[in-house]
């Protein structure tokens, strides 16, 4: 027995333990258990000890310059690891990627509770984290690894606060490994910012091409968070600082958001990265290559990741560390920054509940909601900035000035702060949407949203406002796959249209109304219009041979006097249309019955009084 037992230990210590710690380990069998039960034993059982903590460390932490990113084998199979350990973490796998792969959803829960429906019933905040959106960022993959071992490892899950973390949401880019990212400092390989169809995801949120989109959208919309984060690596200026900032946009946000977010969530979080090791400034974005003119704050409209949670009154946050910081640096840094937002959300955790309980219910009575905004230059606040030197010397690649930023420089000084946005365009919402089901692809997002939305029992002729698209712009090249449309006018009319049993009615009574509005108003930044969801009733499908037509343009302008007249009335000011006598026959053919009354028409209607509709 005895005999058996130490070869076993034998054996185990010398195929298990690594060549650091083997190397104590005698070659021989007997003089192992001599030595063993006099010498060696302490050793043996402190090298054990040492070996099992070992086990739990990340990638990046075993590397040994700490320039290291985990790659996606690696990352799930340590979290698959850790919650065979530990009960209170538990992975969801949803949906299935563009790349063949679920989405895996690390979810940390102090009490065992893994039930969104009963998490919110029990009124405990969910805190949603998103990491390696661009795998060439991947800070926030290593710290958020660290951060569940440690939360776990020491029990300090915070009680009153759900933790949901995206282990890595681009998957296809992330097992696209190497270098791409040329202006930033390590790690020494990543993944590439395109997905497998080459779309940037923190692009594609209210559009939704890619099959991880819509996993994600499953996530968000099963789990409901009050707070979001997106971790992420600056590209830009160089400065002294290793994190940056993005919250949403103050004067985008919505108003009862912001005053708890801009007061309070904030203030606290730069309070606790400035009293760590990592003091934060607002993500610098300048019109000028240095920022000591000033920085504005970024727009994050729809198609970005908190643009689109914004739409969901979830306050927001993206970090950005900068690219020119060690690796090990931006790690840590993101870390740090995550500690923080948990702790303050479980401080704040019933305040959090409350706010967001009125802004769903403020949202549901507003009237008049923002489509785009302009930055405001002419008002602004102020900062201190540490920054770097800036300045210009002939470049040795063209010999032409170039811009360099001087290390052995740094200054602090106050800068402008541009922080205020205005309403640029809005909409006053209607009564309800009607959408024909034909439209599929936003009827399944609106399902995916949790949209609340009827259907018409029976076809039914409604009295509606209509557009009609009467301009836009439209790029020559393409914007992650779209033609995207832009400074969209509209001609409204009041008509009767005829739609259909299954045809879908949706009311602007629900906390998602910002949602709603800002897709299906066309003249939105980032509406479904904008994203050629729409495309197909730009162009005509009827039209006419002319030696046809002419002997009935003739003959109903002979019974149409005031279709005469509108026709000379518009020669008489383009002479061009007075030149060109297939333009005059077009001109007659558009005001006569047969022109398609569907061309240029906008096909989702808005219910504008209120109307007793049979629903289902």
């Amino acid at each position: 027995m005895i005999e058996r037992a130490f070869s076993y230990t034998y054996k185990v210590i010398t195929t298990k333990l690594p060549y650091t710690i083997l190397r104590l380990v005698p070659k021989n069998l007997y003089l192992f258990k001599f030595i063993f039960m006099k010498k060696i034993f302490s050793a043996v059982i402190i090298s054990l000890i040492f070996y099992t903590a070992n086990a739990q460390l990340t990638p990046f932490e075993l590397s040994k310059d700490k320039n290291y990113t985990a790659t996606y084998a690696e990352i799930i199979a340590y979290y698959q690891k850790l919650s065979k350990v530990y009960p209170q973490m538990k992975l969801i796998n949803y949906g299935m990627t563009d790349i063949g792969k679920p989405l895996t959803l690390v979810v940390l829960s102090h009490d065992k509770v893994f039930d969104p429906t009963l998490i919110k019933k029990q009124n405990k905040r969910v805190l949603l984290i998103n990491n390696g959106i661009h795998p060439g960022e991947p800070e926030g993959i290593d710290a958020s690894m660290m951060i569940t071992r440690d939360m776990l490892k020491n029990n300090t899950l915070p009680k009153d606060v759900v933790i949901c973390l995206i282990a890595v949401y681009n998957i296809d880019g992330c097992l696209n490994r190497g270098q791409s990212r040329i202006n930033q400092n390590g790690p020494r390989a990543y993944g590439f910012r395109g997905n497998s169809r080459n779309l940037d995801l923190n692009r594609d949120f209210i559009k939704a091409d890619s099959r991880n989109a819509l996993a994600f959208e499953q996530i968000l919309n099963t789990w409901n968070p009050e707070i979001f984060l997106d971790n992420h690596t600056s590209d830009g200026a160089d400065y002294q600082y290793v994190m940056t900032l993005i919250e949403t946009q103050k004067d985008k946000q919505n108003p009862i958001l912001a005053e708890y977010t801009s007061k309070t969530l904030s203030p606290e979080l730069y309070k606790r990265m400035k009293a760590g090791k990592y003091e934060m400034t607002p993500y610098v974005e300048s019109e000028d290559a240095s920022p000591d003119s000033g920085i504005a704050s970024f727009l994050e409209t729809p198609r970005f990741a908190t643009g689109y949670t914004a739409q969901h009154n979830i306050i927001s946050y993206i970090t950005e560390t900068h690219m020119l910081k060690a690796f090990d640096k931006r790690v840590y840094a993101t870390y740090d920054f995550m500690k923080a937002l948990i702790d303050i959300n479980q401080r704040d955790a019933k305040l959090i509940g409350e706010v967001k309980r009125r802004a769903d219910e403020q949202v549901k009575q507003q009237q008049t909601f923002a489509l785009n905004w302009t930055l405001d230059t002419q008002h602004y606040d102020t900062l201190v900035f540490k920054g770097y030197y800036a300045g210009h010397k002939p470049s040795d690649v063209s010999g032409l000035p170039r811009l360099y930023y001087d290390r052995t420089k740094p200054y602090t000084k106050t800068i402008k702060y541009f922080d205020n946005y205005k309403t640029s365009l809005t909409a006053e919402k209607p009564l309800a949407y009607v959408i024909p089901q034909a439209w599929g692809k936003v009827i399944d997002l609106y399902k995916l949203n949790n949209v609340a939305m009827k259907r018409l029992a029976h076809d039914t002729t409604l009295d509606l406002q209509m557009y009609y698209i009467a301009d836009y712009k439209t790029p020559s090249r393409p914007y992650e796959g779209h033609y995207l449309h832009s400074n969209v006018k509209l001609n409204p009319v009041d008509m009767k249209v005829k739609f259909y049993a299954g045809d879908y009615v949706v009311y602007t009574n629900q906390a998602l109304n910002r949602y709603i509005v800002e897709t299906l108003e066309p003249q939105g930044v980032d509406s479904f219009f904008a994203w050629n969801f729409f495309d197909s009733v730009l162009g005509e499908k009827e039209y006419f041979s002319d030696y046809v037509f002419e002997d009935i343009a003739t003959d109903m302008l002979k019974k149409d006097p005031d279709l005469r007249k509108k026709l000379e009335d518009e020669k008489l000011k383009d002479p061009k249309l007075a030149n060109n006598a297939g333009a005059q026959l077009n001109f007659v053919y558009r005001n006569s019955p047969y022109f398609e009354k569907t061309y240029l028409r906008y096909p989702v209607g808005r219910l504008l009084r209120d109307t007793k509709l049979d629903l289902k």
